[in-house]
């Protein structure tokens, strides 16, 4: 018996001791890791201050001046003097560009940097003409500077929410929005941000201390406000700043910390954390935008919101705008507590879907839809597709399906990193790819201009979804075609689908030619 209990106790001791070695191994791993990255840090520095002395060095050797007794001539080149000729008139010819000595050396004057502004430009340039029951943009008081960026866009007439929007916004009372996406909310609280700032052009402007925030619920959604934003303010002396989670921390501290940023546009995550670092201040901060209200409290992001809010000035000092699709009674309760007096904008949910998106649905088997889907897109007449699904697997299965047949497409979904996925967007954008398989990561607040059809190919679970899918069609009063398939499956979400838009979405069946087969490859 204690033969037993001793060979038990001695293996226990063994396996404790093989326990601490592994730990042992790992701590030493670690120990060698962080030598490593102290190590290139240290040598990125030496590589820095060596490329610092050779720029003073080679600043240094240009600035040198003929003194007297020196025996040397210095400008680019150096030529000594006989000891014989030290005090004596000595006579050089110099070059015909050279200036000689009592003459006033002529600097090199760089050409002055003109940035956008390459030609006066006036409002007169952008002529629209008045129509009843619409406002344009030049109805409003606007800066020339901005109103130059805005015709660079071409935005001739406000959409409904901005001709609700503006007169306040523009007058800095605090705004809550209700507003589908599409309807060009954004712009209304950029103009309304640019108008402010250059009214408040004395202001010092300070290193990582932004004087407008907006707050935005997707990486997405982030990087494309910060590019509507660079659209519209592209002639204006204002900058604008991201940070969002996901890639390039560094870059974004680096480029909030080292230079004025005027606005800054962010998710609540990354802002959080470049707040307790102080690489960003926010007390400086008197105007407040929250997106995609409705969002943030599904993601949970509201506690956060809330921690932000709490680090910008007090709402008395503040202008505060939120917006959202929907204003539920936590909503609305938000905005009671940021928000002082604020206006009530609301413009319907389903004005998007049924004014200006004409809505397709084919009664097809699940066999069927993929058929229709091909001949749609490799017959039909079309700018840019955007094809939805309501599962990864089903996005992932369809793309290498698509890719097979010979369709140039691309996959969006909330598993493709950062990078990729904002390079696949830019691809889409820029016209390279046309048609885009994505689950509802891209379903609400990307706006790319000249999309022509959206495709349900698994209609949503939820009516609200639908709006923001076809949201991507049809944007700020354009035209555009969404087609959906009910299928043995997706069939029974049309119901909740009419009572949510308030029209009856009759079905068709899809014609011949959209039925025919894939050609197979030889």
């Amino acid at each position: 018996m204690s033969h037993q209990r001793s060979t038990v106790a001695l293996c226990l001791f063994f396996a404790a001791i093989k326990q601490a070695l592994k730990l042992l191994v790992i701590l030493c791993h670690r120990i060698i890791d962080e030598t490593l990255e102290i190590n290139e840090m240290k040598k990125k520095q030496v590589r820095r201050l060596a490329r610092k002395k050779r720029i003073f060095a080679g600043a240094g050797r240009k600035k040198q001046r003929f003194s007297k007794g020196s025996g040397v001539i210095s400008t680019a080149f150096s030529i000594p003097i006989p000891d014989k000729a030290v005090g004596e008139e000595i006579r050089i010819q110099a070059p015909a560009d050279t200036p000689v000595q009592g003459e006033k050396r002529g600097r090199r004057r760089r050409p002055k940097h003109s940035g956008k502004r390459t030609e006066k430009w006036s409002v007169e340039d952008f002529a629209v003409d008045p129509v009843i029951d619409k406002s344009r943009f030049h109805d409003f008081d606007l800066p020339v500077s901005l109103m130059h960026g805005i015709a660079d866009l071409d935005f001739k007439y406000c959409t409904p929410i901005q001709k609700k929007s503006l007169p306040d916004v523009l007058n800095g009372k605090d705004l809550i929005g209700k507003a589908s996406t599409g309807t060009g909310k954004s712009a209304v609280f950029l103009i309304g941000i640019f108008a402010r700032l250059l009214r408040e052009r004395h202001t010092e402007r300070r290193k990582g201390w932004p004087r407008a925030l907006i707050i935005a619920p997707t990486r997405e959604l982030v990087i494309q406000i910060a590019k509507d934003a660079r659209d519209i303010g592209k002639y204006l002396p204002l900058r604008v700043a991201e940070a969002y989670g996901g890639t390039d921390y560094e870059r974004q501290m680096r480029n909030i910390s080292e230079r004025p940023v005027d606005i800054l546009v962010a998710t609540p995550g990354r802002l959080l954390d470049f707040s307790r670092k102080r690489v960003v201040q926010l007390k400086q901060a008197g105007i407040m935008v929250i997106d995609e209200a409705d969002r943030m409290l599904d993601m949970g992001f509201i506690p956060d919101v809330r921690s932000i809010i709490y680090k910008t000035r007090p709402k008395e000092q503040r202008q505060t705008m939120l917006f959202s699709a929907t204003l539920t009674d936590d909503v609305k309760r938000l905005a009671s507590q940021w928000c002082i007096n604020p206006v009530s904008v609301e413009t319907e949910t389903e004005q998007v879907a049924v004014e200006t998106v004409q809505q397709i649905v084919y009664m097809t088997t699940k066999e069927q839809k993929y058929l229709v889907l091909y001949n749609l897109i490799t017959s039909e007449k079309h700018e840019r597709i955007i094809v939805f699904a309501n599962m990864k697997r089903d996005v992932k299965r369809l793309y290498d399906r698509l890719s097979r047949d010979g369709v140039n497409c691309s996959l969006l979904s909330g598993d493709v990193p950062q990078q990729k996925r904002t390079a696949r967007l830019e691809s889409f954008r820029s016209g390279r790819v046309q048609v885009m398989i994505a689950t509802d990561v891209a379903g609400r607040g990307i706006h790319i201009g000249g999309v022509s059809h959206v495709v349900n190919y698994t209609l949503p679970y939820e009516p609200e979804d639908y709006v923001h899918r076809i949201g991507r069609t049809g944007r700020a009063g354009a035209a555009g075609i969404s087609i959906s398939f009910a299928d043995e499956e997706s069939s029974f979400y049309l119901m909740d689908i009419e009572e949510y838009i308030g029209q009856p979405m009759p079905c068709v069946q899809p014609a011949e030619s959209l039925l025919r087969p894939v050609p197979r490859k030889k």
